[in-house]
């Protein structure tokens, strides 16, 4: 290993064994563009305000763009007994270019340089779970326009309750994923603040331009004060909240699919794709994908709870307990990324089988409700409705009846306001498309938040 960038203050080497403990290359080592990016246009800006010559600025520049195309292409590998994938950017330089490769450090700090780096790396990753969290939207009100008359039963308390569409179903999916936008849309505005400048903490006396480097990234503003520049991780923080309600959403669907393919609901089958078999019996079709992702759920949750256990008890400024953060928000990202990659497909190929959902929607008295409706536009007061009508289904279940095959004679032994066009009342098309509330199930309203969801996904 060459010598450490901070090795004067000392006069023995370190310990192997806290080098490989001190050593965060083998996980920053993803952030070398975003690292020598931000080193280009530290360079630019010293040479520009005179700090350092502006051939100097030049050479570093250049010698920059080299180390980032080859290791780019492959030429050039990361040395695994490097601090970090700083030091090994700038030995690299120094090594390439000479003297004016240690110029290049001139007016900043580690400290200022992470946060910058890990700013410019999760802004990039942002969008890119927005773009499949989109598609995901997309793919899902793709489905709700199939189904919009696909009658199936709602749900309370994993009970029978009332009947919906699928369409409908869906489309509360939708809202939940628009709001995970809205997370990672503002997320993304206190992530792109930049933080250079705020040397080790207390800025620097040389007369840098951080507004330049600002410019030159293309970041929003620059943070206010250097000891929050170097120790903030709130935007870290955020985004693993952001993934972590993410997650909780993709892990309630899978809930779902897993219910909704077995037997004994048989409301969906997946494709041969993104399902697996069994070792030992020959007729299973497990929905692996969607088990995967409950799990991982979990996993990303415990990154949120290591970053927020790791800031909680720093004083400022910046601390080595920090270097925790990026484990933490990269398998966060890698994990939500991975998840949708196969989520989306899987939702994209599944058969919805709406005979299985309408024969489910036909069980349980989900209609009760609409029975005791019946009464109350009637004249009843609700509750003298609603008592009835729980008296009609125990009526029901005692002579293996149904609200739509028990005779009119039981209806009017027990309230003499009903009368045949009940049956038309209590039948599920009937319910399902009397419900015409905004955000209800009927096809017309679901259309509606199929409409009004298009534009709001025009925001993100």
């Amino acid at each position: 290993m060459g010598t450490k960038m901070w090795a004067g203050r000392f006069t023995k080497e370190t310990d192997e064994r806290v080098n490989d403990f001190n050593s965060s290359i083998s996980f920053d080592a993803r952030m070398y563009r975003q690292d020598i990016e931000g080193s280009i246009a530290h360079a630019t800006m010293l040479g520009e305000c005179g700090i350092i010559e502006k051939s100097e600025s030049e050479k570093i520049i250049e010698g920059l763009k080299g180390i980032l195309a080859d290791i780019g292409s492959g030429k050039l590998r990361f040395d695994p007994t490097a601090e970090d994938i700083h030091m090994f950017n700038e030995a690299e330089l120094t090594a390439r270019i000479g003297d004016a490769g240690k110029r290049l450090h001139t007016a900043r700090s580690r400290n200022d340089q992470v946060a910058l780096d890990l700013r410019m790396y999760l802004r990039d990753e942002i969008p890119v779970i927005k773009a499949q969290v989109r598609e995901l939207i997309e793919t899902l009100m793709r489905l709700a326009e199939k189904n919009l008359t696909t009658v199936m039963p709602g749900y309370t308390h994993l009970q029978r309750a009332q009947p919906i569409t699928f369409a409908h179903h869906l489309m509360a999916y939708v809202q939940m994923l628009l709001r995970d936008l809205g997370r990672l849309s503002d997320t993304y505005k206190r992530t792109n603040i930049m933080p250079l400048g705020s040397g080790a903490l207390a800025s620097t006396t040389y007369p840098i331009n951080r507004q330049r480097v600002c410019d030159l990234l293309g970041f929003d503003e620059i943070t206010q004060n250097s000891l929050d520049g170097v120790s903030d991780r709130d935007f870290a923080i955020e985004l693993a909240s952001a993934l972590s309600v993410l997650m909780m959403h993709l892990s309630r669907f899978s809930e779902e699919i897993v219910l909704w393919c077995s037997w004994e609901f048989k409301f969906i089958e997946l494709d041969d794709a993104y399902a697996t078999g069994s070792s030992i019996m020959p007729q299973k079709k497990n929905p692996d994908v969607t088990e995967l992702i409950r799990g991982k759920t979990g996993r990303v949750y415990g990154d949120l709870t290591t970053l927020l256990t790791m800031m909680k008890g720093l004083s400022l400024a910046y601390n080595k307990d920090m270097q925790e953060d990026k484990e933490a928000i990269f398998d966060a990202i890698d994990t939500a990324k991975l998840c949708l990659t196969t989520f989306i497909p899987m939702i994209d190929t599944m058969k919805v089988i709406p005979e299985n959902m309408r024969s489910a929607a036909a069980k349980g008295f989900i209609n009760a409700t609409d029975c005791a409706d019946y009464l109350v536009k009637k004249g009843l007061p609700f509750r003298d409705a609603y008592k009835i009508t729980g008296t009609l289904v125990h009526t029901c279940i005692e002579k293996g009846l149904t609200l739509e095959t028990l005779p009119i004679e039981e209806y009017k032994a027990l309230c003499e306001t009903f009368d045949e066009d009940v049956y038309e009342a209590i039948s599920l098309e009937t319910c399902v498309m009397q419900r015409k509330a905004a955000g209800g199930p009927a096809p017309e309203s679901v259309k509606a938040q199929i409409e009004y969801s298009k534009k709001a996904l025009e925001q993100f």
